[in-house]
């Protein structure tokens, strides 16, 4: 410490080691600006005189940027932007939620908005139609703002927003009875302590454990971080010692993450999340009763990325691990969203969360590097999770929210399959049942309550939509259904939502297909059988095409066709789940015939029709009530997880009990799949009702 050169009455610390002399915090500027000074990078005189004119200029350029409101209809909601802000950015600073799952990219198309008045910037977007640019449709996240705009949140969005909380009730209805008791990862415990004397004068911190001890928490196993020590004092004396203390239970101890005044009672929310390589599914649940409060689900993020779960890790090893998880997370955090603003609750309120979905996706989203998985000999990094936190993983929900994700057992049989034996209770059953999930991959597993075997047939994307033309997921405007006139090959479709078609669905390309065969469209080998020319029949570059629907009948303006190579992939989809079926039969020394049930799940299982997968070979040709359909089991399994500590525990207990039997390098599996890619097979006497379908086809043209 020395006297200020300029002001001597003046006790600093800042000294000017060229000159030797001390100045205050009034005076500190360079005495030699333009000379060099060898003490200059370690001056704090030179870096504080700099940083006042950085600040000064900051100020400067805020005072001169001009600030508009911005006002969300039909909330009337407002916020003043500085120019040039986007509107995304205005109604994340409204706090008006808005599905941004590109995280403002451009890419989504879904954060849509009505221009109701004011001048606004920005590129025009290819994602809205011409329909919607006429009702002046702009998206939040590419336009700009430059005066007063008043802005609407469009009538579908909000009947959208009802149609949330609507899906939450019918999950609700299917999952009632599932959980007997609700036992959460994260519970908040109120509590009333004795006040502290001189002949009882504990820590805060011991008198708490006593406090958890007495509601009946083992604490001898019990942990806490320096963050809740450090609130511990005031939470304590706050509302005179009654406090609510949020306590996770882990697999061998527990932890206490929070410590809040009073005993009111905190509203506890839960997340059910299945992260699929196409699809993500969200439930909001309410944790006191297990009641869903909104279900959404929208196209993963990642899929920019590739269709199939080998892309999305080659991508990741060049864009990086980081890249993929922001895609994964900006895809679930967008659907939480929607769900909390359909239920009207608070993110805040989540803190117990349970994940599903194939070893890949689990690994993306949590940033652990996939490299590996798809290397010989095929190992992921982790297979069985501690229970995580929230905020390590960048989940819009309260940073200490207990998160369980599923284990799986190998790099192609995930949390999600896991998931989906919890919910089904395969592992349960005495009889022989062989379950499969025709997803973006096609997992397997076969066995009962005294062993099982596990596969992936590696099916591809094409069931979801992936490597077809005109594929699509089942939402509105997808063809489900689709029947063939024998004469004029002429198509009769049904659409989901009844509106003009977009697309083609799995179910309804495996009833085209199916059509198409017994129509004599197509051959056995998938090729198509039209030698003259035929009004149905089109070439898109050298390629031969059949129109589904002609352009004057689609929402798309264009006719929507299904190409040869289409239909190629669906066979060699299809041909990689029956191969799958028969190999791991036989590795069980089983076959077709010694199974009790099949049970299908999936995002399209419960739209298909059975006697078309049979009619195409995806399904063996056996008793049809043997067939049983779950939908999405993955998502269902989480549910259970979330709410019971015993499906959690039953779900590590099923992945350590199942034995995985890898394709990659199996012959008897190429061989079998080789087999499977003909119209229903190559073996048509594993499939007698389809060869009764033929012969009376053949008789009924004749």
């Amino acid at each position: 410490m020395g006297k200020c050169v300029n002001h001597p009455d003046r006790e600093t610390a800042f000294l000017c080691m060229k000159h030797n002399v001390y100045m205050c915090e009034d005076c500190l500027h360079c005495r030699d600006p333009k000379i060099h000074c060898k003490f200059r990078t370690s001056c704090p005189i030179w870096f504080m005189e700099k940083q006042a004119a950085r600040e000064a200029s900051d100020r400067a350029e805020a005072d001169k940027a001009a600030l508009f409101k911005v006002m969300f209809l039909p909330d009337q909601k407002e916020i003043m932007a500085p120019e040039g802000a986007t509107l995304l950015e205005a109604a994340v600073a409204a706090e008006v939620p808005l599905n941004a799952s590109c995280n403002g990219k451009g890419a989504c198309g879904k954060c849509k908005l009505v221009l109701a008045s004011g001048a606004v910037e920005g590129p025009d977007s290819p994602l809205l139609s011409p329909v919607e640019k006429g009702k002046n449709y702009i998206l939040a996240c590419q336009k700009t703002v430059h005066s007063h705009v008043t802005v609407k949140i469009p009538e579908e969005t909000i009947e959208k927003k009802m149609k949330i909380a609507g899906m939450g009730q019918t999950a609700t209805d299917r999952m009632k009875g599932l959980v007997p008791e609700i036992t959460p990862m994260l519970k908040n415990m109120p509590l009333t302590l004795q006040p502290p004397t001189l002949d009882d004068a504990v820590s805060d911190f011991d008198r708490l454990f006593r406090g958890l001890a007495k509601a009946g928490c083992d604490t001898s196993r019990m942990t806490t971080g320096l963050s809740v020590m450090r609130e511990l004092a005031a939470a304590m004396r706050d509302d005179n010692w009654k406090v609510t203390a949020s306590v996770v239970k882990k697999r061998y101890s527990s932890e206490i993450v929070r410590v809040i005044p009073g005993t009111n009672g905190i509203r506890s929310l839960g997340l059910a999340i299945d992260i699929g390589t196409t699809s993500i599914v969200v439930y909001l649940v309410d944790m006191a009763d297990g009641s869903v409060l909104a279900a959404t689900s929208s196209h993963n993020r990642q899929a920019a990325c590739g269709d199939d779960v080998i892309n999305r890790i080659i991508c990741a090893e060049k864009d990086g691990v980081k890249k993929l998880s922001r895609m994964g997370l900006a895809t679930i955090n967008g659907l939480i969203n929607e769900a909390v603003d359909s239920a009207g609750v608070s993110r805040d309120a989540i803190d117990n969360v349970a994940l599903a979905g194939n070893t890949t996706m689990t690994h993306l989203i949590l940033e652990i590097e996939p490299r590996h998985i798809r290397r010989e000999p095929y190992v992921p990094s982790v297979s069985a999770f501690p229970v995580l936190r929230a905020g390590d993983i960048g989940l819009g929900v309260n940073p200490i929210a207990a998160v369980f994700v599923m284990p799986g057992p190998a790099s192609y049989v995930g949390g999600d399959i896991v998931s989906g034996l919890i919910f089904t209770g395969l592992h349960r059953r005495e009889g022989i049942t062989l379950f499969i999930d025709v997803g973006t991959n096609g997992e397997i597993v076969l066995g009962n309550r005294d062993w099982l075997l596990t596969a992936s047939c590696s099916a591809g994307p094409a069931f979801e939509g992936g490597g077809v033309r005109w594929g699509m997921r089942a939402e509105d405007g997808a063809i489900e259904k689709v029947t063939i006139d024998p004469v004029t090959w002429a198509a009769t479709v049904s659409v989901v939502g009844d509106v003009p078609a977009r697309g083609i669905c799995g179910s309804g390309m495996i009833d085209l297909i199916s059509e198409l065969f017994l129509k004599g469209v197509i051959q056995a080998n998938g090729k198509f059988s039209a030698t003259a020319p035929h009004p149905r029949m089109v070439k898109q570059g050298d390629e031969p095409a059949y129109i589904l629907v002609f352009e004057e009948e689609t929402g798309v303006d264009q006719d929507i066709v299904f190409l040869e190579s289409d239909i190629g992939n669906i066979i060699r989809s299809k041909g990689a789940v029956y191969a799958g079926f028969q190999v791991l039969l036989d590795q069980a020394g089983l076959d077709f015939s010694s199974i009790d049930q099949v049970i299908i799940a999936g995002g399209f299982g419960q739209f298909l029709d059975l006697d078309k997968a049979i009619i195409i070979g995806l399904l063996p040709d056996i008793d049809k009530a043997k067939f049983q359909y779950v939908g999405n089991s993955a998502i269902a399994g989480a549910y259970m997880a979330l709410l019971s500590e015993s499906f959690r525990k039953e779900a590590l207990d099923v992945c350590n009990r199942m034995t995985y039997v890898d394709f990659s390098t199996n012959n008897q599996f190429m061989e079998a799949f080789t087999s499977s890619l003909f119209l229903p097979h190559t073996n048509l006497l594993a499939f007698p009702s389809v060869m009764a379908l033929m012969a009376n086809m053949k008789t009924t043209s004749g």
